[in-house]
């Protein structure tokens, strides 16, 4: 029996050590970071930091934390962060946000409300902290602009997970459910289309120029390289938006591959967008003629296959030039 209480309290003893050790290295390396932000010029800073959750989990709460990079002009508000860790399993980590948040950009500024929102992220052992999975998931959302747009969703779910034998492949799944965008608030009588989308989901594999880690957020975010898009869908109603296709990227951002858009009731979309007001009518009108070259073409008046072309810095529908490439760049 001795040796037994022995043995108990030597295990009780090196457990201890083993959280301490974990509470000692989080209340070190989490100010630690704050500390060399605000030396590159950061904007990094909270009122409070509190580690608990002895002897099986290592629970870190910030309170009114503040982090705005130089480098992009982004900054984000949060009256308080969680992170939540068990002792023997400190790199799976649970992040938990709260029910109200300010993202600010050089453009605008956001306010996101939401009843719940938390991502489980597993990152490998490491002081590099590499990304090898993450999960998002969203309740409730609602976003607001200080430009006027707003947009809501009842539920939003992420998931970002490194393709096995790679470094830096990810492959990304989304899908939220009943999105409601900017235009379906301002949605005028005469148009007949549910508020919301009835589905608003992606599969995206995409490879990065290097690993998500630590540096994503301290230096600057990896650059995709290549994007495969197995499919992306809107259906809102009647309309309908399908796309697919590959493309690789330059170091500028540049694409080069193909695109293609099956656009469903495509003139009723065109109408919302022209009602909308959000886009120049001028750029409405030549889009639905452009469209409806293609259509005639095609000779189906209602679905459309949109072939895209991204090659020499330039946009082709099929044959024809219509503008300059998109730049894709992660700020």
């Amino acid at each position: 029996m001795k040796l037994l209480a022995y043995l108990i309290g030597l295990a009780a003893l090196v457990w201890s050590g083993i959280w301490m050790a974990g509470y000692w290295g989080v209340t070190t390396a989490l100010p630690a970071w704050f500390e060399a932000r605000q030396n590159e010029g950061w904007v990094a800073e909270y009122d409070d930091l509190t580690v608990s959750g002895f002897p099986s989990r290592l629970d870190s709460t910030f309170t009114n934390l503040t982090l705005a990079d130089p480098d992009t002009g982004v900054s984000w508000d949060a009256p308080f962060f969680q992170l939540f860790a068990l002792t023997y399993r400190p790199h799976h980590v649970i992040a938990v946000w709260p029910d109200q948040q300010t993202l600010a950009t050089p453009a605008e500024k956001l306010t996101l409300a939401t009843e719940d929102m938390r991502a489980s992220l597993v990152l490998d052992p490491g002081t590099n902290l590499t990304l090898a999975r993450t999960n998002l998931a969203v309740q409730d959302l609602t976003v607001a602009s200080s430009l006027g747009w707003k947009l809501s969703a009842a539920a939003i779910n992420l998931a970002m997970h490194r393709q096995e034998g790679t470094e830096s492949t990810y492959r990304l799944a989304f899908q939220a459910d009943e999105v409601t965008p900017p235009a379906g608030f301002d949605l005028r009588d005469e148009i007949e289309l549910p508020r919301s989308f009835s589905s608003f989901k992606a599969d995206l594999v995409a490879e990065f120029d290097r690993p998500w880690d630590r540096n994503a957020i301290e230096e600057a975010r990896p650059q995709p390289v290549a994007l495969d898009l197995k499919l992306a869908e809107i259906v809102w109603g009647d309309l309908q938006l399908h796309a697919a296709g590959a493309v690789t990227l330059d170091t500028r951002g540049i694409p080069t591959g193909d695109l293609t858009i099956r656009a469903v009731n495509w003139r009723d979309i065109l109408e919302v967008a022209r009602q909308s007001e959000k886009l120049p009518i001028s750029v409405v009108d030549t889009v639905e003629q452009g469209l409806s070259l293609l259509a005639q073409l095609s000779g189906n008046a209602q679905e459309l296959d949109i072939p895209l072309t991204f090659s020499g810095g330039a946009t082709r529908l099929g044959p024809l030039p219509i503008g300059p490439a998109p730049r894709i760049v992660l700020r």
